[in-house]
């Protein structure tokens, strides 16, 4: 391996890097029960004004 593929290598490891990085800080964490999906109460039915289980 010579010097100029050596040192290309390493760039394209770096620009990887960079690339997982970012794609890592553009990932937003959830909220739990976002949109209602947590302690949903049913509203007909024999368990009316419960909150649902799974």
């Amino acid at each position: 391996m010579n010097t100029f593929e050596h040192k290309n290598l390493i760039n394209s490891e770096v620009k990887i890097q960079k690339r997982k990085s970012l794609f890592r800080s553009l990932i937003k964490p959830v909220e739990a029960g976002a949109h209602g999906t947590l302690n949903y109460v049913v509203k007909k039915g024999l368990g009316k004004n419960k909150i649902a289980k799974k």
